[in-house]
């Protein structure tokens, strides 16, 4: 095994775990700016306030997103195993 395919396994490990963990954060940043945003023109300062819809908006992104994500692993995760012989040398 080269150091190429190592750096190139852990290129495509990186690439897959910011593509998941986009639509969370994406979510989470969307609804905390608006929160922010409510509390900052309203003055309520609520920590609860900023809170809760975060949970909940990131736990339907889960639900929606859910199914894509763990399609994406799997097809990672297959691509790993197919490799395997061609890191090992054999094909």
């Amino acid at each position: 095994m080269d150091p190429s395919a190592v750096l190139d396994i852990g290129l495509q490990g990186l690439l897959i775990a910011a593509k998941l963990s986009a639509p969370i954060l994406v979510t989470a940043l969307v609804v905390g700016f608006a929160i922010s945003l409510l509390q900052s023109i309203t003055q309520i300062q609520e920590v609860t306030l900023s809170f809760v819809p975060k949970a909940i908006a990131v736990c339907l992104a889960l639900l929606i997103c859910g199914q894509w994500m763990i399609s994406e692993m799997v097809t990672f995760t297959n691509a790993l195993f197919d490799k395997i012989p061609s890191l090992l040398g054999g094909g």
